[in-house]
């Protein structure tokens, strides 16, 4: 199972320099990197010194803020307003990436793996794409209601680096193993996938989303630097649309050779065996993903 995994890993990797690929992260990268300076550019002073304000006001925390400011000279009071702002947006921006991932580049990504490595692999069409909006919104709409749940448990170390890429594998688990199958796989065939290879298509999921909170590492940087921040906003939402369009690939080369599996094996159990005297050979299990 494991090298199953890493093989797809690795053909993802590959796929990402396809000339065709990178021309099509490009309009994600237009749409979310547009409205997101353009938010940044307007908006992003105010809502810091918004956040700020409502900080210093809350009853509670005024006096730890007071203390926090004094013990760093005035550094915190600065600093602790961008933080928020962008511990707020990241999330934002990570559910965007992903979204318009799937929207402009998933039928496309799914089409490329097949023509490339599946050429003879059926369309049976098990998914349509209201469903999958459908099956989405929902997705998203848990994984946001979780992670405004988990928000205070992330003051506490080890779960701030354990929660939110459980919340967003789990998420990208659902959404693009619903992607890579829906053009191919029966709805049966994609039930059967989801049961027999949930662990595996979890831990890539997992894995993406510790690959999805890479870049947010950078946003700490960025928010120290108040006057950058509308700059930098597309070169993170670029990033972000790089390890979901990775992610895509990865789970479409998986889920694929998973299906061209299932039907091999579902054809050798309903050839009859065929004896020798009867001058019949069994067709081996390879030529049945050539089958129509």
């Amino acid at each position: 199972m494991l090298s199953k995994v890493l093989d797809a890993f690795w053909r993802a990797a590959a796929y990402c320099f396809h000339p065709r690929v990178i021309l099509l992260s490009l309009l994600p990268v237009a749409v979310a990197g547009a409205a997101g300076f353009a938010l940044a550019w307007f908006y992003w002073e105010p809502a810091v010194e918004a956040v700020r304000l409502g900080l210093e006001r809350l009853p509670l925390l005024a006096p730890v803020m007071q203390w926090l400011n004094e013990m760093t000279n005035g550094v915190f009071r600065s600093v602790v307003g961008p933080l928020v702002v962008v511990a707020l947006a990241v999330p934002v921006v990570l559910i965007a990436a992903m979204l318009l991932v799937s929207a402009f580049m998933g039928t496309a990504l799914v089409s490329l793996v097949a023509k490339r490595r599946f050429p003879t692999l059926e369309r049976r069409y098990g998914g349509s794409w209201w469903r999958g909006a459908v099956g989405m919104t929902g997705a998203t709409g848990i994984a946001v209601l979780a992670l405004v749940v988990s928000l205070p448990f992330w003051l506490i170390p080890p779960l701030a680096l354990l929660l939110p890429p459980l919340i967003w594998g789990w998420l990208t688990y659902r959404v693009m193993s619903y992607d890579a199958l829906a053009e191919h796989a029966s709805a049966d065939e994609r039930h059967e996938i989801m049961r027999q290879q949930r662990t595996p298509l979890f831990v890539m999921g997992l894995v993406t989303g510790y690959l999805g909170a890479a870049p947010s590492l950078v946003w700490a940087t960025g928010a120290m630097a108040l006057p950058m921040m509308p700059l930098l906003l597309p070169l993170f939402v670029w990033l972000y649309t790089l390890v979901f369009a990775f992610a895509a690939l990865w789970f479409t080369h998986y889920a694929l050779a998973a299906l061209d599996e299932l039907r091999r094996a579902r054809l050798g159990e309903l050839l009859p065996s065929a004896s020798p005297a009867d001058g019949a050979i069994r067709p081996s299990a390879g030529s049945a993903s050539a089958a129509p």
